[in-house]
């Protein structure tokens, strides 16, 4: 296990200022307007702007894609914050955020029946009130690329080294965007790569790096924030007790055996480790990124998403000591239709369109680069080498930037418990003291200020990616934090 003491901490800091420096004599890349896409009828409504930004030494052997939309604010959108969007993973792709999350596109919930898949418009995108750049990141990621095999690999220390340069160039081939307010965000495993990145991006403005950013902070939803003895599921047990998904006696006999622990188990603690397999035989059924949402089993898509996945629940456990999980017996007669209304049947929609060659061609996307597309890279050549972010939050706390963490209140995998947790850990003052925020005048969640700039909020009926699953909530909240910091 690797941990960072604040002197390899600072260490590293000293290092990676040094490869950020060294970079930036190249140029800003390729990009080109996209004014139409197959499956949305007429021309778009909105401004798209897709490219490949070269990074990494030498000679810029990983290209990253992106997708670049401008706000759609009518009262002077080129003034409006810049987002650099991050999706989690790792290895999940920037369009995902563009079609489900908190971009402007969605697809029709209908049958796939081999045309391609129709969009329409989501009214409650956030590129209404910011500028948004969706990226693919890590290499490998989406459309993103290495051109040889030596750089194919990643780790998270080098995915925020590599996403630093790409905002550099970005801002070199875009200086009209300059002196715009620049956050960078993300959910999920983007936990990680966030602080990571905008701590980079904090160091090259004090260094001298240029283009000058003009950096104000950093937001992230539903996020990782430790790995390796993966954490948040220690707040698992309680989260799924609040919500009423075990009983009261099942809870205590838990938390007596196990003392408040669901990872680092005693081998010889056989009464603990029997209540846990019962609880995950149970919990394991539910959708993993929101408590009420139909699971989607048998549905084929390449939905990688480490932090959720069920190896991290009981996967150990039942490997261990070699015990059988019992059959619940209710996936037999499922139905796949899109009836069921299982997220990642629309998640294959995705998939299809995107491997349309037409599609590709729409995009600008470089032929011969990538073949078969996947949402989330089944296959990433990824090392997970940071185990705790919580003290890039805290350095970047003490350099004023502010900050806003929300989290889904009905989130299954990284619970609003467990991020509560890791905020409570930093010892932040608190301004504003636990209170709701409003939507139309009915409660949108609960939230937090902290004398830092840290603004946390829950967002009521919410799951895993806050924006598809509670979309007209989502937007409220971050237009009343990027516009005036208040929710």
């Amino acid at each position: 296990m690797l941990k960072m003491s604040l002197l390899s901490f600072v260490g590293m800091l000293v290092y990676v200022k040094l490869l950020l420096y060294c970079s930036l004599a190249a140029g800003a890349g390729f990009s080109t307007a996209v004014k139409h896409v197959p499956g949305y009828e007429g021309s778009l409504p909105f401004q798209l702007e897709t490219g490949y930004i070269g990074v990494g030494e030498p000679q810029e052997e990983v290209q990253l894609f992106y997708y670049f939309i401008k706000s759609e604010s009518p009262i002077r959108p080129d003034k409006d914050p810049v987002i650099l969007w991050l999706t989690g993973g790792p290895g999940c792709s920037g369009l995902w955020s563009v079609t489900f999350d908190n971009g402007p596109l969605r697809f029709i919930e209908a049958e796939y029946n081999g045309s391609i898949p129709t969009l329409t418009l989501n009214p409650y995108a956030w590129t209404k009130v910011a500028n948004i750049i969706f990226l693919d990141l890590p290499v490998g990621t989406g459309f993103s690329y290495a051109n040889s095999s030596r750089p194919k690999h990643s780790d998270d220390t080098q995915a925020g080294i590599h996403g630093t340069q790409f905002i550099q160039k970005w801002l070199e081939g875009h200086p009209e965007y300059i002196s715009n307010d620049l956050y960078v965000g993300g959910e999920s495993y983007a936990g990680i790569f966030v602080p990571i990145m905008t701590t980079y991006i904090s160091d090259g403005i004090e260094t001298g790096a240029t283009p000058w950013i003009n950096l104000k902070g950093y937001l992230l939803g539903n996020p990782l924030a430790f790995q390796f003895n993966y954490t948040p599921h220690n707040y698992q047990i309680p989260f799924a007790h609040g919500m009423g998904l075990i009983s009261n006696d099942f809870y205590e006999s838990l938390q007596y055996q196990c003392r408040g622990e669901s990872q680092d188990i005693d081998s010889s603690n056989l009464l603990c480790f029997h209540n846990l397999v019962t609880f995950y035989e149970g919990y394991d059924e539910l959708y993993t990124s929101h408590i009420l949402e139909p699971a989607c089993h048998g549905v084929s898509v390449s939905r990688k998403a480490p932090v959720c996945h069920k190896e991290y629940k009981n996967g150990n456990y039942l490997k261990k000591f070699n015990i059988q999980r019992r059959s619940l017996g209710r996936r037999s007669n499922l139905s796949l239709s899109p009836k069921a209304k299982c997220r990642d049947y629309w998640y294959g929609l995705m998939e299809h369109w995107v491997n349309e060659q037409s599609v590709r061609e729409a995009l600008h996307v470089k032929k011969g680069t990538v073949d078969v597309w996947e949402f989330c890279r089944s296959n990433l050549s990824y090392t997970q080498n940071i185990e705790s972010v919580t003290s890039y939050h805290a350095y970047l706390s003490k350099k004023g930037y502010r900050s806003l963490i929300y989290s889904g209140d009905h989130d299954p995998c990284i619970t609003f418990i467990s991020t509560e947790a890791w905020i409570k850990a930093l010892n932040y003052s608190i301004v504003d003291d636990w209170r709701p925020w409003w939507v139309d005048h009915q409660v949108g969640g609960y939230t937090m200020t902290y004398s830092n700039g840290m603004t946390y909020a829950t967002v009521k009926g919410a799951g895993h990616t806050t924006p598809e699953s509670a979309p007209y909530q989502s937007l409220i909240m971050f237009t009343n934090w990027i516009q005036d910091g208040v929710l």
